[in-house]
């Protein structure tokens, strides 16, 4: 059947042959195969889908046959599909996250569920908007390594984070509601309310008793569960019910005969308060560590450290070592270039192997580039975070300065979360005045778990400020501290100036700190010597001052002739002065101190660092200038110093290359770059205010740069004396004095206050209280606390004064009598301070004494100190003779004043014999000064009673003249009871003080009171009185120590009020203290963040061109004084004025608020004299043309350039968060136009 089919088939076409086309690939290329079955393309999946020619699909569906669109077919046109209503849509919300889940309880034994709990959830829906606990969810990427000014920071270390416990059980004890009397009844905005009056309850007849009051005192028994169980038990008995009642565990059951006795019935005795507490044992927070006995078992300890050095550690570092592998903090306070950053590096290797990371902050730029250079050199995974740099921002060990850090903790960085060192740096520079603030702020705001490694060097009171951090953070801080240095120094006065005289070097301070008086006057007579050679050959005129660049020249040639001759070279020479610095390099024109190697070897590192800079940047006069000295072996090393020039001089300087170098006090902070010697070049320096001695703390951290560990055997200090030597006084204190103590410079700012009000759970008290400043009033807070609790319960303890009767008015008579006493006191104080008061002071003059030893006693003034700040009065005061029964007398019971005490003196009569001493009184010891003025002999009287001091004169008869003096005292006393007259201090001393006379006006009016008052009629009323006193007493001695605990007692909390109602005045926080969208801005700006502020809100820079804006702002962060000058364009010159007005404008609401600063000081803090500068900058212009339009030096120029271009990014990051696209543009527009050649070259430490 088949073959039949194939017969009927038609012939095969040339389609029917059997072959087969192929295509090979995409190339297009096709064969002819005649294999049966061949595919029919060479890929695996045929070909690859490719997209259509959109072109050719458009015109085909809507060009050429638009029929099959919608729009023509009108049948479906008018269709509409009807919708149902569902209006609980629109109601529709997120659910919140369930509070709370039911726990199962389950036997102890068998595991079966007893019963479901319903328990509290802690940390649901926490964000870093709402919360501040580590347990919130990690922020977004973007914003893990500076956070955001909208998050809340972490909770600092040292405040208890509340739980929800707390929290519940702290609003109760706020709300302390009486349900039954302080429920509202209306709601607030409602007309009518709710009656919650019991119904059908009517209230018992008056005198009638309530049944169901009267037997809640008894237990009747539990429920009627318990009650069959205790029933259905063998043996038990109706006792026993009663006494398993929770009642009777409590307490047990009083008997009495009626039911009056028991309820109504008052208790006569008091129930007996617990004991009182213990103290507690004394907290000690900062421990010392002793560092004079060697470590043994260090190895046995630490088996396998986490970092090892070519060297053995001194015994401080294996200290501190052993505290860091026990994760404790500590406070190495070290002489310099003792070898602190071993302990830094050890930590930061700690922190590798535990896979945290490692913060180091150190107070200026320059630090933190060197340390990230030799950090990396060491460990490689090592960051670096500054204004303008960011590397490696992952790395386990981040460098960055204080204010960096400051902002992340504020910002809510998620660095904090993996942290577990931090390393301050030079902690002494916590006392400098504008910067001080953040290293406490860093401090109060780091969380718990980080741990702290302060560095710093020896400083008096380190204990002190580690025992501050210790109560801060609540765990203790092991201080360790060296004994000496490791290379000593040798301190010398120079005097010679010229090469004769190139051997006057004079030794002073030797290695063991012995001071040399010897040497000192040995420099002294060659000074004399020379200056007596030059007056006989020029005159006796003599030079007083220090001379002139000439002589500046002879003194050093002839100082490097004499070091170099005995190899005590490289020298650093500090001189406090920027143009000095350059005049005495230029000066030595003729010295080279280089071989042809070593110049050879400069030379090439100077092609290699220049390099990178463009060629007009290379031809600039600094660094022409620079490259021709260091060329010589010398250098200069200061602020006006171009950075890159700056860093080319300190790797010059480490290498040995440099031999010589001149630098300013910067060079000695933190670099680790010492030489052979230092020399001083002056004593004296201009500290922005006056000139001024070097302090010992300064001098030491200078000095400290002389002798390299393992080169010198001793180090060399140098102070030349140019003019006169200096006295031995000052020169003892300035190397010998204690350095200057760590003080609080904690101040308030407006980034910090907005920054914690944002968060409701912190609070600026809470800053306050835990700075430095306040440390010593807080640091008894707990002793405080303890003495409130007793003196509470010794309150409640006493009986209650009788008020009753004739007895009414006896709290009002007390209150009369302690106010008399006090205007007294405060118009006596106003007669002491008054110059006519002084005056009658005179000698014979008779005064009423009151103070310690004597109350209410004449005396007559025999000797008038002629110190006119602190008067001391020596009177002779009338007394009784002293007495064997008076030595064995108990301590006298309190006074109690009557009116004739209170109106008058009632001046002090001997019971027995009269006597006198002679006592120096100070002018709170006079209590009245008198008419009455006696003619005395001081002198005699003095002499007489000093005589008698002495034990074989005791027993002598006085002089006459004490006899009359005495007499006459005595019968004044007699004849005038309640007190001679006194002198007015309105009549007769002219005093015209409004105080002094409403007081005396409003004295009289109490004397009359004091006078009709009748509880002094009562026979009770010396008792009663006692009772109101001691009750008194105890009361204020409460309300003190309630005020040292409360925020009221903070020295800056005036402040704090004043700067919280500039903020409000301004629109930045509402009347509730609650941050609004402009203080959510000034959160944002790193300095001046109220002009910034309310330059944005104002739009006066949304108008202007990038480079415009840049110049404007250049005078906020200008440190150099200057004039704007004539030459700027009319938008600049408009720019400027807007800016000093609204600065005006802010100064003047702070002067409204009561700040101290008036509105002249805080314009005056703006600068507009790089304002030409900057614009020509930002439009392009070179770097070398900069130089003619101003005079300030070039480092200066590079650091407000720099400086600036931080504050552009600040305020682009705050015009988006203000939502103000075009200005955050332009503001981005000019950080870029300012980045840009030889002023943003990147740092040789970061290559």
């Amino acid at each position: 059947m088949l073959e039949t089919e194939r017969l009927v088939l038609p012939p095969p076409g040339p389609l029917d042959l059997p072959l087969r086309a192929v295509e090979l690939g995409c190339t297009g290329r096709w064969e002819l195969l005649n294999v049966p079955g061949a595919p029919d393309s060479t890929l695996p999946h045929g070909l690859p889908p490719c997209a259509p020619d959109l072109q050719q699909e458009a015109e085909q569906l809507f060009l050429s046959s638009p029929a099959w669109l919608p729009l023509h077919g009108v049948e479906h046109s008018a269709w509409k599909w009807q919708r149902k209503t569902d209006p609980w849509s629109l109601l529709a919300a997120p659910g919140s996250p369930v509070p709370s889940d039911l726990q199962a309880q389950r036997h102890s034994t068998t595991g079966q569920i007893l019963g479901y709990k319903e328990v509290l959830l802690e940390n649901t829906n926490l964000s870093a908007t709402t919360s501040l606990s580590l347990r919130r969810p990690p922020g977004p990427l973007s914003q893990a390594l500076w956070g955001n000014p909208t998050q809340y920071p972490f909770w600092p270390g040292g405040m208890d984070e509340p739980t929800i416990t707390d929290m519940n059980t702290r609003e109760e004890a706020e709300e302390e509601i009486d349900f039954e009397k302080d429920l509202l009844t209306v709601p607030p905005g409602f007309k009518k309310g709710v009656d919650f009056a019991p119904k059908n309850h009517p209230a018992s007849a008056p005198g009638l008793l309530s049944l169901s009051r009267l037997l809640e005192p008894l237990y009747l028994g539990g429920g009627d569960e318990d009650e069959s169980e205790t029933v259905g038990k063998p043996g038990s008995t109706r006792e026993d019910t009663v006494s398993a009642s929770p009642a009777s565990c409590s307490a047990p059951l009083v008997r009495a005969s009626s039911l009056e006795d028991l309820v109504l019935k008052e208790a006569s005795t008091v129930v007996s308060s617990p004991e009182a507490p213990k103290p507690p044992p004394q907290e000690q927070w900062a421990i010392p560590v002793d560092v004079t006995s060697p470590v043994g078992d260090f190895y046995r300890l630490i088996p396998q450290p986490a970092f090892q050095w070519a060297f053995e550690p001194d015994v401080f570092q294996k200290q501190a070592i052993l505290h860091l592998e026990r994760h404790n903090s500590v406070f190495v306070a070290a002489h310099t270039s003792a070898g602190k950053t071993v302990v830094a590096e050890y930590a930061i290797a700690l922190a590798q192997k535990h896979m945290t990371r490692t913060i180091y902050t150190s107070p200026i730029k320059a630090l933190s580039n060197q340390k990230f250079r030799d950090f990396r050199n060491t460990f490689g995974d090592v960051g670096l975070l500054t204004g303008d740099v960011q590397l490696h921002p992952e790395a386990s060990c981040l460098i960055m300065t204080t204010e960096i850090l400051r902002s992340m903790l504020y910002s809510g960085s998620d660095v904090i979360r993996d942290l577990e060192w931090v390393i301050f740096d030079e902690v002494h520079y916590i006392n400098d005045a504008e910067r001080g603030v953040v290293w406490e702020e860093v401090l109060i705001m780091l969380p718990d778990h980080v741990s702290i490694i302060l560095l710093s060097a020896t400083v008096p009171n380190a204990l002190e400020f580690a025992d501050w951090i210790g109560r801060l953070k609540r765990r203790q801080i092991y201080v360790i501290s060296t004994v000496a240095r490791p290379v000593p120094l040798e301190h010398y006065l120079f005097t010679g100036n010229s090469p004769k005289t190139q051997g006057e070097l004079f030794l002073l301070l030797d290695s063991r700190g012995a001071f040399h008086t010897k040497g000192y006057y040995a420099a002294v007579e060659a000074k004399k010597e020379r200056m007596s050679k030059h007056a006989q050959t020029f005159g006796a005129k003599q030079p007083t001052h220090q001379g002139g660049p000439a002589q500046d020249r002879g003194v050093y040639l002839s100082l490097l002739a004499s070091l170099r001759t005995r190899a005590q070279l490289p020298v650093v020479v500090f001189t406090f002065s920027r143009g000095r610095c350059d005049e005495q390099a230029s000066s030595l024109t003729s010295l080279d101190l280089t071989t042809s190697s070593e110049k050879s070897e400069i030379h090439l590192f100077l092609q290699r660092c220049l390099a990178r800079l463009r060629g007009s940047d290379r031809q600039l006069p600094q660094v022409l200038h620079m490259s021709e000295l260091l060329h010589r072996g010398l250098g200069v090393h200061h602020s006006g110093i171009l950075p890159i020039l700056k860093e080319i001089v300190e790797m010059l300087f480490s290498r040995g290359l440099v031999k010589v170098l001149f630098a300013t006090e910067t060079f000695a902070m933190g670099v680790n770059m010492p030489a052979r010697t230092v020399v001083f070049d002056s004593m004296r320096k201009h500290d922005g205010s006056t000139f001024r001695d070097l302090l010992p703390g300064e001098y030491v951290q200078m000095a400290g740069r002389a002798g390299r560990r393992g080169l010198d055997p001793t180090g060399t200090v140098i102070l030349l004396c140019k003019g006169r030597v200096p006295e031995m006084a000052d020169l003892h204190r300035m190397m010998m004095g204690k350095p200057s103590q760590l003080q609080s410079q904690f101040r308030l700012t407006y980034t910090m206050i907005l920054n914690l009000l944002r968060v409701d759970a912190l609070r600026v008290e809470d800053m306050m209280k835990r700075s430095f400043s306040e440390f010593p009033s807080r640091k008894d807070s707990k002793a405080h606390e303890q003495s409130l609790a007793e003196l509470t319960k010794k309150l409640g303890a006493l009986e209650e004064p009788d008020v009753s009767g004739q007895l009414v008015d006896l709290p009002e008579y007390y209150s009369w009598g302690e106010e008399l006493t006090e205007i007294r006191s405060l118009i006596q104080r106003r007669i002491m301070e008054s110059v006519n008061g002084l005056k009658s002071l005179s000698v014979g003059r008779v005064v009423v004494v009151k103070n310690q030893e004597h109350h209410n006693a004449l005396g007559v003034i025999l000797q008038v100190s002629s110190n006119s700040t602190s008067r001391v009065f020596t009177t002779l005061v009338l007394c009784d003779k002293p007495s064997e029964d008076l030595k064995d007398r108990g301590p006298t019971t309190p006074h109690v004043p009557f009116p004739d005490d209170l109106v008058g003196f009632k001046l002090f009569l001997p019971e027995g014999p009269c006597d006198h001493v002679v006592a120096k009184l100070q002018p709170g010891d006079v209590a009245a000064i008198t008419t009455k003025v006696l003619r005395v002999h001081g002198e005699k009287i003095l002499e007489d009673f000093n005589k008698r001091q002495q034990p074989k004169f005791k027993k002598d008869p006085p002089f006459a003249a004490v006899t009359t003096a005495v007499q006459e005292l005595l019968r004044l006393a007699q004849a005038h009871p309640a007190g001679p007259a006194t002198l007015d201090p309105v009549n007769d001393l002219q005093l015209k003080d409004v105080s002094v006379v409403e007081g005396g006006l409003r004295a009289r009016k109490l004397e009359e009171l004091i006078q009709g008052a009748q509880c002094v009629h009562s026979p009770r009323f010396p008792a009663q009185y006692l009772k109101l006193h001691e009750r008194v007493q105890i009361q204020k001695e409460m309300e003190r120590l309630r005020f040292l605990l409360s925020d009221q007692s903070l020295l800056l909390l005036p402040e704090y009020h004043q700067r919280v109602e500039v903020l409000r005045t301004l629109g930045y926080v509402d009347e509730a203290s609650t941050v609004k969208l402009a203080g959510r801005v000034a959160c944002a700006m790193s300095s001046h963040e109220l002009l910034l502020t309310e330059l944005m809100f104002d739009n006066a820079l949304s108008a202007l061109r990038p480079e415009e804006i840049a110049a404007l702002l250049s005078g906020l962060v200008c440190q150099s004084a200057g004039d704007p000058g004539d030459q700027l364009p009319s938008t600049l010159k408009q720019g400027v004025e807007r800016v000093r007005a609204v600065a005006k404008r802010i100064g003047e609401v702070q002067v409204a608020c009561g700040l101290n600063q008036t509105v002249e000081e805080f314009v005056g803090e703006l600068n507009f004299g790089l304002v030409e500068v900057v614009y020509e900058w930002a439009r392009g212009m070179p770097f070398s043309e900069l130089a003619g339009l101003s005079g300030t030096p070039e480092g200066l120029v590079v650091r407000c350039i720099q400086r600036l271009a931080e504050m552009c990014r600040s305020l682009r990051g705050a015009a988006r968060l203000v939502g103000e696209p075009v200005l955050g543009a332009k503001m981005e527009t000019a950080a870029t136009l300012l980045r840009r050649d030889i002023v943003f070259a990147a740092s040789l430490y970061t290559q």
